[in-house]
């Protein structure tokens, strides 16, 4: 399998072609969806996508097993090929390959009540598969790199199945991470062997070539959750909300660019995530790469920053652009209050269709604001359109939006507030001190999530401080707004089945936008009624002082945890007493012969 030649395929595009990316457009014009992105992909990229697919569903099946289920959906592709009619020929790709998984003996064995899917008919069927998939599984055992001698002969032998469990291994880690990226990954793989190889000190290459492949793991992983967390907002907030999403970063990203090419693109992006997020890898990695084919040969009406990502080797294209700086700003672009605000004839302007309307307002708005997150930009949006929705029903519409400006304003103030605040904490007390903050406010917002579960959203929510506060001014507020929204989401999806408090319930159900500004309006839960108080939650023993440190730590903050969801109602002043007089103890006691004597003294 010629890997480098089969991955960088999946990016390629003649640019003579040229098709409708909703699906049941598209295939109209192909009898055979199969033999259709067989004869796209071409052999070798079909097979690894094939692979990744199935590894992504069956995440506990082994690889020369999936081999087998690749080597059937590929020797049924030839068929269609040669015979686009033949009955099986017509299926869709996803049922092709769910077929295929419903054929798997001792299904249940493996996968329990997954196998009662396969009772289901198509769409509900993927959709049940889906559920199941497995985000960063513990029953996968950590990637072990072979020894240098090993995994050189191994690359020079056998290089077909060493490139093949690569991609096998990470598509199985990581059931939600779209096949292009995966594909990215497996050349940058390739391409440390090849060089490292013929060295004479190939430890010492593998060793620093393969922790750039461990830091590109690592971005692997945060890849996969922002696509996971994209297919959530598509299936949860619906297409409208999506479209407004990314309609806003790519006007903030792109904003040279015409306002018809934006509103395409994001089109194009829309119907391509779906694909994605049901699980169709070999849709998905063809009609991705037609999208960055087709942005390349616009780069001139898109971006002049993309330019250089153009002429990179396909392969690393889509990276290079994802990561691109915003393009300049046109200048003397006019204020939109004269147009949106100004006009006494907005509402004629509006009524017809709001939609289109609304969806040129964040063209506009976004191009002259690359500072703002898209989610702020939504809530302006959003905040406009109620306005509008109640001016153009009264006899004076322009007087009712005349202050329209001081109203949306409120809403940059509001986000612009709560990142500088909390960036001047964490900036100011350091990380650990910015941690226990979070940890006293939201056991407060919600008491009854378990006290692993608060340590858990607290530390990500520490890590969004971390990434995000040190950034360029410009550039916090749409970090920390996009990397919360991820944590929130994940919240509210465990809401879902185990619902926590009202005023949690209330959150989750506001619109995607507003969920951000509502957990951190979110004052005591004023129902709660604590836990009658237990001693041994408070046992403490020598273990205290011997622990290694990140354990003491740890162990520290449940127990801040812990006193907080039995005294709700502290104040920090008596939190700052406690927590004083628990460090005097420590210090005190650790150092005593008889620790334990001493606490339970103390």
């Amino acid at each position: 399998m010629k890997w480098l030649t089969l991955i960088s395929f999946v990016f390629l595009l003649s640019s003579a072609r040229s098709r409708n990316l909703l699906r049941t457009v598209r295939d109209a014009d192909h009898k055979s969806p199969i033999a259709h992105r067989f004869n796209d992909l071409q052999e070798e990229t079909f097979k690894a996508v094939t692979m990744i697919t199935f590894a992504q569903y069956l995440q506990r099946c082994s690889y020369d097993g999936l081999s087998k289920m690749v080597k059937d959906v590929v020797d049924l592709a030839h068929k269609c090929v040669a015979n686009e009619d033949a009955p099986e020929c017509t299926k869709p790709l996803p049922s092709v390959f769910l077929d295929e998984i419903c054929q798997v003996e001792k299904l249940r064995d493996s996968y329990g009540d997954m196998a009662d899917c396969c009772g289901k008919a198509d769409p509900e069927r993927n959709q049940c598969f889906l559920s199941f998939k497995v985000h960063q599984p513990d029953f996968v055992p950590p990637y072990e790199r072979p020894a240098t001698d090993v995994i050189c002969n191994e690359y020079k032998d056998h290089r077909v199945q060493l490139l093949g469990n690569f991609v096998y291994s990470v598509a199985r880690r990581n059931p939600f991470l779209h096949a292009p990226a995966i594909l990215g990954l497996a050349a940058e793989y390739e391409n440390a062997l090849k060089s490292c190889c013929p060295e004479s000190d190939v430890g010492a290459c593998l060793d620093a070539k393969v922790h750039r492949i461990f830091l590109i793991k690592e971005r692997a992983k945060l890849i996969g959750v922002k696509q996971q967390h994209g297919c959530r907002v598509l299936e949860k907030y619906g297409e409208r909300t999506f479209q407004a999403s990314k309609l806003a970063r790519m006007s903030q990203k792109y904003p040279n660019a015409p306002f018809e090419e934006l509103i395409k693109m994001v089109h194009d992006v829309k119907d391509v995530y779906k694909e994605c997020c049901e699980g169709d890898m070999v849709e998905c990695v063809d009609d991705w790469s037609e999208l960055v084919s087709s942005l390349c040969s616009k780069q001139d009406v898109f971006s002049s920053k993309i330019k250089p990502c153009c002429e990179l080797p396909a392969v690393e294209r889509t990276k290079c652009i994802m990561e691109a700086d915003f393009d300049d700003k046109p200048d003397n672009l006019p204020s939109l209050v004269e147009k949106y605000v100004q006009d006494k004839e907005v509402c004629k302007s509006y009524e017809p269709n709001h939609d289109a309307f609304l969806s040129k307002f964040v063209y506009e708005y976004s191009r002259r604001h690359p500072e703002l997150s898209t989610q702020l930009i939504m809530r302006i949006t959003k905040g406009y359109e109620t306005l509008l929705e109640k001016c153009c029903k009264t006899d004076n519409p322009a007087e009712c939006y005349g202050n329209a400006v001081e109203e949306l304003n409120k809403h940059v103030k509001e986000t612009e507030d709560v990142v500088n605040t909390n960036c001047e904490l964490f900036n100011t007390h350091g990380e650990a001190e910015f941690l226990k903050g979070l940890l006293v406010r939201y056991t407060k917002k919600m008491p009854q999530v378990s006290t692993d579960t608060l340590l858990e959203i607290g530390k990500k929510m520490t890590a969004v401080g971390k990434k995000c506060c040190s950034l360029p001014e410009q550039k916090r507020m749409s970090c920390s707004e996009h990397y919360l929204s991820i944590v929130i989401e994940d919240m509210c999806k465990r809401q879902e089945s185990t619902p926590i408090n009202d005023q949690v319930t209330q959150c989750c159900n506001e619109l995607y936008s507003y969920r951000r500004p509502c957990f951190t309006a979110m004052g005591v839960d004023t129902k709660y009624v604590p836990p009658p108080f237990d001693p041994m939650m408070f046992n403490f023993d020598e273990q205290m002082c011997t622990a290694p440190p990140a354990e003491r730590e740890a162990g520290q903050l449940k127990l801040l945890v812990n006193l907080i969801k039995r005294k709700p109602q502290m104040t920090e002043e008596q939190l700052t007493t406690v927590a004083g007089g628990f460090t005097a103890m420590m210090d005190k006691c650790c150092k005593q012969s008889d620790v334990n004597s001493c606490l339970g003294e103390e």
